[in-house]
């Protein structure tokens, strides 16, 4: 027997990072202590952002607006957030907000709707700023109104990491923002609320979980945090995403699941993440319909090619509950990206790039758009093999 069975999954854990983080299954209870907080500080109105039908189907809004009316708190609901948030979507929220005197943002969804979530509560404190603006890093971050953080997926980390994600699709830019601003005052990640994830978003939402602890492992600065985590993690979405998408009302796989995204998006937090994130944006930026578990699916395993040697042991010790026998010689980078696509193909996981839309022919405006988008080069940055403009266009076109 393993550790997990050891563990008690209904039994709410206090997880301190950048957030406080209820975790297990029935945390949705907390949202009743939330409330009392709120109206302790005085908030008297909040706005809900979310988007399509989970934050209803998961049960987490029923709970929600319960509090908020056990402790005499407005809500006003924006559930207009699409995969892949716009940034006058944003706009559109802030507005609805400040008519209606918010002071605090509830975010109900996947790392989509607490991106969106989380500029709006910038913008709260912005007066005059648009989205756009703020995404553009055009002005610093000073002061965020309260985030409250509900999770419906076991992917992102949002819920615990100080990043946002928006695009401007006139711009054909995908952009990130980062400050401890954006921290969620309190997050709730309970794996009950988890188990109507579509089959497609439970593979897709576990395939970004993973890309996060390898490329957080092996950053620039990557650290004992994200490395001592890191083979746990992976173990753990190895055993258990198999098990969620075979049972999806499978509880205990939710949990672990849940738990090892929202470790990964601790470890991202502190170790950040390099190539395949910064190849991603480009891509959403002109198909914003694809799935970024899907896209990351496509790159990880050339990037993961691209970078092994030079974090070779680090990646073989993350990497052998998905593929046993590395054993960290620089020169085993091929054997390790043809393992991650072997699991990835036990998943029904096999596109390439011209399976997802694309041909050789964009390759010059994805590349384009790595360089020019702001915010990207934080990322290039952080990978830990030097990099130009053939560097990157290799990665795209191998990954066909």
């Amino acid at each position: 027997m393993s550790w997990e069975t050891g563990i008690d999954i209904h039994n709410i854990s206090t997880i301190i990072c950048g957030s406080k983080v209820f975790f297990g299954a029935g945390a949705i209870e907390k949202m009743d202590f939330i409330a009392e907080q709120m109206a302790a500080r005085g908030i008297r109105s909040v706005i809900a952002i979310t988007g399509g039908a989970s934050y209803e189907k998961s049960g987490g809004w029923a709970h929600v607006t319960r509090a908020l009316e056990k402790h005499s708190i407005g809500c006003v609901l924006y559930n207009q957030v699409s995969a892949n948030p716009k940034t006058h979507q944003v706009d559109e929220a802030v507005e609805l907000a400040r008519k209606s005197g918010c002071g605090a943002v509830i975010a109900i969804g996947g790392g989509s709707p607490i991106d969106a979530a989380k500029s709006v509560a910038v913008l709260l404190k912005q007066p005059g700023v648009t989205c756009r603006e703020l995404f553009e890093q055009k002005l610093p971050i000073t002061s965020a109104v309260p985030i409250i953080a509900i999770n419906l997926t076991h992917g992102t980390g949002s819920e615990v990491n100080r990043f946002a994600v928006l695009g401007i699709p006139e711009k054909q830019y995908k952009m990130a923002i980062a400050s401890d601003h954006i921290y969620p005052w309190y997050s709730i990640d309970d794996p009950a609320l988890m188990t109507s994830l579509s089959d497609m978003h439970t593979r897709y939402s576990s395939i970004d979980a993973l890309t996060h602890v390898i490329e957080s492992c092996s950053s620039t600065l990557n650290n004992p945090l994200t490395i001592f985590q890191g083979k746990e993690l992976i173990a753990l979405i190895v055993k258990y995403l198999p098990l969620a998408v075979s049972d999806p009302n499978d509880l205990t796989a939710r949990y672990f699941l849940a738990y090892a995204a929202m470790a990964a998006g601790i470890g991202f937090d502190n170790g950040m993440l390099h190539f395949s994130h910064a190849l991603d944006h480009p891509i959403v930026a002109l198909n914003t319909e694809l799935s970024h578990g899907l896209i990351l699916s496509v790159l990880l395993p050339r990037v993961l090619e691209e970078v092994y040697p030079a974090r070779s042991l680090i990646l073989a010790e993350v990497l052998r509950p998905v593929v046993p026998g590395l054993t960290g010689e620089p020169g085993e980078a091929k054997k390790a990206a043809d393992g991650i696509r072997a699991w990835l193909k036990t998943l029904g996981v096999t596109e390439r790039m011209g399976d997802i839309g694309f041909t050789k022919s964009d390759v010059p405006r994805l590349t384009d758009l790595v360089f020019e988008t702001p915010g990207l080069k934080m990322l290039l940055d952080s990978a830990p093999v030097p990099y130009d403009r053939a560097v990157i266009e290799k990665l795209y076109l191998e990954s066909f």
